[in-house]
């Protein structure tokens, strides 16, 4: 995959930060996430490739837009094709509350390369990169801490895993307890909780739990970038949800996806701040303009780049 799509790609995740951090605080959900939905979509047409949507806002008659399988990009004969794994706000709430750790994200991959599945749940497992080999979905919650300490050297007390504050997740929060580890809890925002188990000085060792199947492709992508390792599972509420996954082609309703099989081959990944967070900072305007903080990651390098940027709006178009 082209170095250069790195810098295209986060043009698009910045729109889409700008336009949503815009509705930050103001307590409506539905603006912020359509301010960033548009707004990506919009700049992805600036893009000359020929990329297609397999995780996004949901299926074509849930979404107007950046639905899976719409075709986006300036797609000319001979375009470079690549997929996308999306989500214009991760944080709907967090934005529309003020809140930490809000992000507009995208993850592209070699065509073909990221699972095709419908909008459900998913049950995931996250770790860095010296935990990578000690996790198992199959296995407790329990068995895998112990694993984890074991590979980390250090004691199951010493751990902290982070969970989202979901009523789902009481015997999980339960077994984590007996277990000995400390447990983070958050509202929203797992995809920066699983980049965080693989980053330094973030505290963070573990993330467990089930949410949105679009945010565990995504964090699967970000994570084989960082060395990382996830697993997941995909959790169907609906009789309707395992009917559209067979027609994409998932037979195998209880399988264990690896990292590979959830984002294959040289992926890309990239992030902007909505809201400040422990991994970015969030947009911030002043008079004519704005500042964004981004981070580029590629797993063919190994690279990660974090990007400040500055804005003049007198120089584009207003967001």
């Amino acid at each position: 995959m082209d170095r250069n799509f790195a810098l295209e790609f986060v043009r698009v995740s910045e729109a889409a930060a700008l336009s949503a951090a815009r509705l930050m605080g103001r307590g409506n959900e539905k603006a912020a996430d359509h301010a960033a939905v548009e707004a990506m979509r919009k700049a992805f047409d600036t893009i000359a490739f020929d990329g297609t949507v397999k995780i996004g806002e949901g299926e074509r008659d849930e979404a107007p837009m950046l639905f899976i399988g719409e075709k986006v990009g300036n797609r000319k004969e001979g375009s470079t094709k690549l997929d996308l794994a999306l989500d214009p706000l991760e944080g709907t709430t967090i934005t529309a509350k003020g809140g930490a750790n809000a992000l507009s994200v995208i993850a592209v991959a070699e065509e073909g390369k990221f699972l095709h599945a419908p909008d459900t749940y998913m049950k995931k497992i996250a770790v860095g990169f010296d935990a990578r080999d000690a996790i198992d979905l199959n296995a407790s919650a329990t068995e895998n801490l112990r694993n984890i300490a074991r590979a980390k050297k250090c004691d199951v007390r010493d751990l902290t895993v982070v969970v989202m504050d979901r009523p789902r997740h009481e015997d999980l929060i339960t077994e984590i307890r007996e277990a000995g580890a400390r447990i983070w809890m958050i509202g929203d925002g797992d995809v920066q909780a699983a980049i965080a188990t693989s980053l330094p000085d973030t505290g963070v060792d573990v993330l467990m739990g089930v949410g949105g199947a679009p945010e565990g492709v995504i964090a699967a992508a970000a994570l084989k970038c960082v060395g990382g390792n996830f697993q997941g599972q995909l959790v169907f509420r609906k009789d309707d949800e395992r009917e559209r996954a067979s027609k994409m082609g998932i037979k195998d309703f209880d399988r264990v996806y690896t990292m590979e099989e959830l984002a294959g081959a040289n992926v890309m990944f990239c992030a902007t701040g909505v809201t400040d967070g422990s991994m970015l900072k969030g947009v911030k305007f002043f008079g004519g303009g704005a500042k964004t903080h981004s981070v580029v990651m590629r797993s063919e390098t190994g690279t990660i780049r974090f990007i400040e940027t500055h804005h003049d709006f007198s120089k584009k178009i207003k967001v």
